[in-house]
C-alpha cells in the first residue's frame, strides 16, 4: 500500500489524549497530528523520535496531518492501525498469504455475528467463505526473545469479542483466520502479549482450540508504501497452525 502523497519527517514532541501528538515539522513549526491508533503505542512515544507525517487531502479537515511512521533503532513502524487492513487486503490479493489465495472476490466491513464487522471476506461460490479479522502489531519490548513482536498492547475487550465471534463462524462450520499485520522492520515473530491482557490471551487460547486459523506476517515498511511481507512465526507455534 503506497501511501498517496509524500510523507513529511519532523520530531515527535509528545503523544497525548490517545489520538493527538505534536511534531516539530521543518518550516511549520509545532504542529498537532492525527494519532490513528487507541494502543498505548509503548515504547514509540520517545520525545525527539524520528516521524512522518502524511498530509489530510481533505482542506476542511481540523488537523492537517497524521502520524503515519516512527523510527526505533533502525527500523521504521507503522502507528497508523487503520492501515493494517488495506495492507492485509493488498496482501492476500497479490497472493502473499498462500493459506488465503483461490478466492474468487473479497468484501470488507461485512456485518455479522452479534453486531460485529468483518475485516475481510472472502468469497468463492465452491467453498465456505472464509472470514478474516485483522489486527495490527506494534509493540515490542526488551525481551530475552529477540525480534519478539507483541499484541495486544493494552486492554482489548473489543478483541477479544472478536476472537469470540470467529470461533462461532468456525463452530457453524465456516472458516475463519486472525491475521496479525507486524508493522515493524525489526520483528520475526508474534506473540500474544497475556501479562497486559490476560482475558485476550485466553480467548486466543480458546479461538486457536476451536478451529480459527492464526497467520502472522510482517511488513517491509519505507517512507513511501506499507507492504504485506514474510510469514513469521507465532511464538509457541508455526504460520497458519495453533499452537
Amino acid at each position: 500500500m503506497r501511501f498517496a502523497d509524500p510523507l513529511r519527517q519532523g520530531s515527535l514532541v509528545r503523544r497525548y489524549k490517545r489520538f493527538l501528538a505534536d511534531v516539530e515539522l521543518p518550516g511549520e513549526g509545532t504542529v498537532t497530528a492525527h494519532c490513528a491508533n487507541p494502543g498505548s503505542m509503548t515504547g514509540l512515544t520517545a520525545p525527539g523520535a524520528e516521524v512522518w507525517l502524511s498530509p489530510a487531502r481533505n482542506p476542511a479537515r481540523k488537523l492537517r496531518w497524521t502520524l503515519e511512521l516512527v523510527r526505533v533503532g533502525d527500523a521504521l513502524v507503522g502507528v497508523n492501525t487503520s492501515l493494517a487492513n488495506p495492507v492485509a487486503a493488498e496482501g492476500i490479493a497479490a497472493g502473499v498469504v498462500p493459506a488465503l489465495t483461490g478466492y474468487a472476490s473479497m468484501r470488507r466491513e461485512v456485518r455479522y455475528g452479534q453486531g460485529s464487522r468483518i475485516d475481510l471476506l472472502l468469497e468463492d461460490g465452491d467453498r465456505p467463505p472464509c472470514h478474516v479479522e485483522v489486527k495490527s502489531v506494534t509493540l515490542k519490548r526488551d525481551s530475552a526473545i529477540p525480534g519478539l513482536a507483541e499484541f495486544p498492547d493494552s486492554v482489548t475487550a473489543r478483541g477479544a469479542k472478536h476472537l469470540d465471534e470467529l470461533a462461532r463462524v468456525v463452530a457453524g462450520g465456516g472458516r475463519a483466520a486472525m491475521l496479525y499485520v507486524a508493522q515493524r522492520g525489526d520483528c520475526d515473530r508474534v506473540a500474544v502479549a497475556a501479562d497486559i491482557d490476560p482475558a485476550y490471551a485466553l480467548a486466543s487460547t480458546e479461538a486457536r482450540r476451536a478451529g480459527v486459523e492464526i497467520l502472522c506476517h510482517t511488513c517491509n515498511i519505507s517512507t513511501e508504501a506499507i507492504v504485506l511481507s514474510t510469514a513469521v512465526t507465532l511464538q509457541g507455534g508455526k504460520p497458519g497452525i495453533a499452537a
